[in-house]
This record gives C-alpha cells, structure tokens and sequence, in this order.
C-alpha cells in the first residue's frame, strides 16, 4: 500500500492484506476518497453496500477464494451490507481473466447446482460463528442471481452496454492483449464479460467492490458503468492471489495444491502445517486475524500455529486441536486401539477383492490416475497403519485385510478404510 493510502487513517480491519485500493487520495476531489465514504456512511446512518460476485463454475470453494469472502464478512461485522451476487448467468460465458484460451461454456443446470454447494460452505443454515458469512443478521447480506437482470436483456439494451466500452479498452486487458498479440482466437462474447460484470455493480448500487488483485479491469469498468448511469462510482478494493501449498504458484485446484472449505479438520491441518515458511505471514495475514507480532517462536511453531487457528476457523478450535494430534499420532504411526484417532472414513464396499495396492489407491480417489498410484507406492509414500507399502502390484484378498485400517499417502492425506 501507498503512504497516501495508509495517511487515510482507514480502520485496521479495513485495510489488512489489502494490495490496492482505487481511486485513492490521489483523486483531486477530497470527496472521492473512502474515508470521506466511510465518514458520510456513518453520519447519514447508511451503511455501505459491499459488493462481491462470484461465477460458480465449480463445486469447491478453497481457501484463496475465502480471503474476499473473509473481508466481505469483516464488513458485514462492521456494520455494512453484503451484496453477493452469484454469477450464474456471467459463469455461463466465463471470466477470461487468466485464460489463454476462450472457456468452456457451462450449462445452467451445472450453475445452479454449484451455487447451491457454495452458498453451503459460505455457512447458509449455519449459526454466524461457525460460518464465513453471516447469513442470520438482518440487513447484512443481500444475495441475488444475476440472471435475474441479465438473462432477458433486450437486443437494444445490450447494445447500448456495448457501446459504453472500445476494443481498444478490451485489449488493454492484459489477458486479452497477450492473446490478441498471440494471434490466439477471442470470442466476440468473451468482451461482454467485464461489461456484464461492471453492470451488475449498477444494478446493485454498490459502494465498495472487493476483488483478486487480477480483477481490477472488470472492478474499473464497474466504476465507468457507474458513472456512465448517473450512479456514484463505486471503490475497488483488492485482495492479493493466495499462494498454493507449494508456496509458488496460486492456489488452483488445476495445479492440485488447494486447501477446501469443506475437508476435514485432519486433512486441512495437515496440508497447512506443511506449508513453506515463505508463506506463513501471508497465510497469517489473508486467512486469520492474528497479529503478526504475535506470531513468535520457531519457523516451524509458526507453521503450526497458523495451522491450527485456520482449521478452528473452518472447524472450531476443539477439532483443530485434536486434529493437530492426531496428525501427530498418525505421523508416528499410533494407530492402535489404545490411541483413538478421528481419521476421514473411506468406503471399499464398492471394490472387488482380490485388489492390488495401487488400484485401491485409485479407487477410493486418492490418486487421480493408476500410474499417479503407482509413483505414489515406488516412492515410499503410502503406508497401511504404518507400514510401507513398496510393491504397487501387492494384493489384498478380501476387504477383511485392510478394513478398518488406515491408509496414509505422504504427510497430507489419511483415509481409514470401511
């Protein structure tokens, strides 16, 4: 952040982890700055309208989409209103930001079943405390649909949104331009998503957008959408990409270094614990609200400590805490009797015995493919209560031979087998 923006005096809350806030007191009119919104806000008892949209094209929402739900909350907490809009009909065209490539196109069944799922992990018909939004407090959360406003657009309506923006704005989109210089193929639809996107800021009135820091050009073009409806333009207000469990890359589910919403607490805990040092604060920052001060002791009780207060955040701290054991117990191999470890259950029902290691790996969706299984098994990382298994062809005879038992592969993953 910018000295300008800091001498804002912006609550603490307000301003963690924040990359970029726009337009910030650079804005020649002291008006346009939000402190001066925020002021107001609180002067007219008006609470500002926070906007954020999400495209579900998914089923899971991981950790790196929680740091803007995590803000939007924070507002919410603070007296403001939520305005979530889920993007089932922009999910059909597709966000091309980061694309290299024109998306997929989904079918409106799959969106509205993925909405379903995210509103469920975001905490709808769950209690504020144990939620990453608070669905209960009335005047807090406004959610809509935004085919409600887009799906039955006039051609002339459509039209006119067009003519708010130029090819050449659309090329200045990075993604866009990379392609364009690439001689890779745009879709003329592809150019409708960030207007589609900026117009829903109109629809909602929104104050504040929040978004990944590779959002800015759809949040802008909100911001000129507003402007160009008579509306007061909204902020941008956005949150850096989380880095994925390898520490590098962003966490994608395409690059299998995610952290889900719904795991359990035992595997949660266990992929966080092992994340790189480099990321810790970052961790810290964007996904709990510890003060980094706070945070001492050595590299590896960091990691621990940030660990444990994510999966209480998602599963409470009493889950967490055992959780943190029983990664502990499972690491050492104490599976007996003696040493009760709440391990994520697995069915074999479904699998015919005689079955060899590395199919039952594949089996019950540890490993995505039988030759991923098997690099698994060569490469030391599969144990059965403990042991190693070393021989991807070793065979188990009948479901009696491995029920009940647990199945670990590396320092991440722990199934019992039932």
């Amino acid at each position: 952040m910018t000295e300008e923006i800091n001498s804002q005096v912006l609550p603490s809350w307000l301003m963690r982890g924040v990359s970029d806030l726009f337009p910030s007191r650079n804005d020649k009119d002291p008006s346009h700055t939000l402190h001066t919104r925020l002021k107001e806000a609180k002067l007219k008892n008006r609470p500002l309208r926070i906007k954020l949209g999400i495209d579900p094209t998914g089923t899971d929402i991981h950790l790196g989409h929680s740091i803007l739900f995590r803000k939007l909350r924070a507002f919410q907490d603070a007296g403001h209103v939520a305005v979530l809009i889920i993007g089932d009909f922009t999910a059909r065209i597709g966000d091309p930001t980061g694309k290299s490539t024109t998306r997929v196109q989904l079918s409106s069944d799959d969106v509205k079943s993925n909405a379903q799922t995210y509103l469920k992990q975001l905490g709808h018909g769950q209690t504020k405390e144990y939620s990453l939004l608070d669905f209960e407090t009335p005047g807090r959360l406004e959610v809509y649909y935004n085919s409600t406003w887009l799906e039955n657009m006039c051609l002339l309506e459509i039209i006119n949104l067009l003519s708010t923006g130029t090819v050449g704005q659309m090329l200045a989109k990075e993604d866009f331009g990379s392609r364009y210089s690439s001689g890779t193929p745009i879709a003329l639809h592809e150019f409708l998503y960030p207007l589609l996107q900026g117009y829903d800021s109109v629809v909602v009135r929104s104050d504040i957008e929040l978004g990944g820091t590779d959002q800015k050009f759809n949040v802008a073009m909100g911001r000129d959408l507003q402007r160009y409806y008579g509306q007061r333009p909204q902020f941008g207000l956005l949150l850096p990409i989380l880095p994925g469990l390898d520490g590098i890359q962003k966490m994608s589910k395409s690059l299998n270094n995610t952290v889900n919403l719904n795991e359990d607490a035992l595997s949660m805990y266990s992929k966080l614990e092992k994340v790189p040092d480099s990321v810790v604060d970052q961790y810290v920052t964007l996904l709990t609200n510890i003060d980094l001060a706070d945070l001492t002791g050595s590299p590896r009780e960091r990691q621990k400590a940030m660990a444990i207060q994510i999966t209480a955040n998602c599963h409470g701290l009493n889950a967490a805490t055992m959780a943190q054991q029983n990664a502990a117990n499972l690491i050492l191999g104490k599976t007996t009797d003696t040493t009760p470890i709440n391990v994520p259950e697995v069915s074999i029902t479904q699998i015919q015995f005689p079955t060899k290691a590395f199919y039952l790996l594949k089996a019950i969706n540890i490993c995505d493919s039988s030759s991923e299984a098997r690099r698994q098994i060569k490469g030391g990382s599969v144990r059965l209560d403990g042991e190693k298994i070393l021989d991807p062809e070793e065979e188990f005879g009948t479901a009696d031979d491995i029920s009940g038992k647990v199945l670990q592969v590396g320092k991440k993953i722990f199934r019992r087998l039932v």
